[in-house]
């Protein structure tokens, strides 16, 4: 299974509807948004595929997000979003409060710990748990980033947009 990762897109439509394309044309079968998505009308972007994840700090219309992302098929969580995918549990987090992080991933309850926040990529292993931040979606003149995850080669690739 691939999954798309993304985060702090920040109503950047035009880059949410670049990476619907790329993970529509490279199979990817959900989307894990990390945060930050800003506005329901932004969401629609990803109409296409379902979209599970967390709210983040900028998502003050979280009664809008919460039925866009039900329309298309998915679900947003108020601070943790635990699921099961084939390479195990995993825990998303937008990654506001460092020590909740942190936490997450010290308690090695997660084989994957998806965040974002700080609009950084990251691939990193603490433990049996796999940190993944597939950076800004938006960019913010430093380059638009976004991840596909293969669960069955556990390959994370990072992708411009």
């Amino acid at each position: 299974m691939k999954i798309g990762l993304i985060s702090d897109s920040h109503d950047h439509v035009e880059h949410l509807q670049k990476a619907l394309a790329l993970f529509q044309e490279r199979g990817v079968e959900r989307i894990v948004h990390a945060g930050d998505i800003v506005s329901p009308a932004a969401l629609l972007s990803l109409q296409g595929l379902p979209v599970h994840g967390v709210y983040g700090n900028n998502d003050g219309e979280r009664n809008g997000l919460a039925k866009i992302s039900a329309c298309i098929g998915g679900e947003l969580a108020d601070e943790v979003l635990e699921m099961e995918i084939p390479a195990g549990r995993v825990a998303v987090y937008h990654g506001t409060v460092v020590a909740v992080l942190n936490a997450l991933v010290r308690s090695q309850t997660y084989d994957l710990v998806i965040t974002g926040h700080t609009h950084r990529v990251t691939d990193r292993w603490e433990g049996k748990t796999r940190v993944l931040n597939p950076g800004s979606a938006h960019g913010f003149n430093q380059g638009a980033t976004v991840m596909v995850y293969d669960t069955i080669t556990a390959q994370a690739e990072v992708v411009s947009l």
